[in-house]
């Protein structure tokens, strides 16, 4: 396979899993409407943790290396442990769109992670970016008025931007990982973290558990566990693995706009004209950011 085939189908892998990112905030906010959050969040990581278990012996290249437990563990804790939380919390007070646009934050959190842990470069063009799209993301937050669908934007919105911090620690981690073990290795691994991570939170006080069977929330719910934690992520781990992780972490700057297309679609959602000028201040700081580094200073 050529270096440029190769590319094309990191790319289409990358592509793949942004669409279907984005159609998770939608599914969402269906299965939140039916279940509670950590009903549907332990459901389609069970799910997903069957699926895998059915192809368990089929995942290879693996060479672990002592320690690695440790980057694994908090890899899955990340994401999806609490990234999922703050995510669930979140489109409980916000609508899908503006949790959308919060996405767009992440490929930022996640340059200013790897100058870091990874030490590689961050420019001033980044930096001022960054800077931008923080502004528009308040803007965002400040302008959101309170709906019976998004009953506190702001807070919903700060709770989104919590899970991205942890979205970055999942990358940075992922970043570590890919050269020793397969993507869908990887993809199993959050599976089954998550799947023991929130089977405790069944039992919270605040948890309520299902008394009926909701036929279109168990569907969306297994939507959630088969084409979202599995294939999503999935395809994501593969395409981070084949080009730099600069590359193709700026995919995500794509969900903000797939989502709003997908909530007027679907929820008839629709943001303010000052949301709307807050959208793109926070799409321009993104594009901003995307600083072209030297490729001896880029990983992958």
């Amino acid at each position: 396979m050529t270096n440029t085939q190769g590319n094309g189908k990191a790319f289409f892998a990358l592509w793949a899993a942004v669409i279907l990112w984005s159609s998770s905030f939608i599914a969402l906010k269906f299965a939140f409407q039916r279940f509670d959050p950590m009903v549907v969040i332990f459901g389609r990581m069970f799910i997903a943790s069957l699926c895998f278990l059915l192809v368990f012996k089929s995942l290879k290249n693996i060479d672990y290396r002592p320690g690695d437990w440790k980057l694994l563990l908090f890899m899955g804790v990340c994401e999806p442990g609490f990234y999922f939380i703050f995510e669930a919390l979140s489109l409980t007070y916000t609508d899908a769109s503006q949790a959308g646009m919060i996405c767009a934050l992440l490929p930022l959190l996640v340059a200013i992670a790897a100058r870091f842990t990874l030490g590689e470069r961050i420019s001033r063009k980044t930096l001022a970016g960054f800077s931008l799209a923080i502004i528009g993301a308040v803007l965002l937050s400040i302008a959101a008025t309170s709906t019976e669908t998004a009953p506190n934007p702001a807070l919903g919105n700060f709770l989104e931007f919590l899970a991205m911090i942890c979205a970055t620690g999942y990358m940075i981690s992922l970043k570590k990982l890919t050269p020793r073990y397969n993507p869908w290795f990887l993809t199993m691994i959050q599976a089954f973290v998550g799947t023991i991570f929130y089977f405790p939170l069944l039992f919270l006080p605040t948890t309520t558990l299902p008394t009926t069977i909701d036929p279109v929330g168990i569907a969306t719910i297994a939507y959630l566990g088969i084409f979202v934690t599995i294939m999503a992520y999935g395809l994501y781990n593969y395409g981070m693995s084949k080009i730099p992780a600069s590359q193709a972490s700026s995919f995500v700057n794509l969900i903000p706009v797939i989502t709003i297309v997908f909530g007027w679609l679907l929820l008839n959602e629709r943001l303010n004209w000052i949301q709307y000028a807050a959208s793109g201040i926070v799409l321009a700081g993104v594009y901003l950011s995307q600083d072209k580094q030297p490729a001896s200073q880029k990983n992958g």
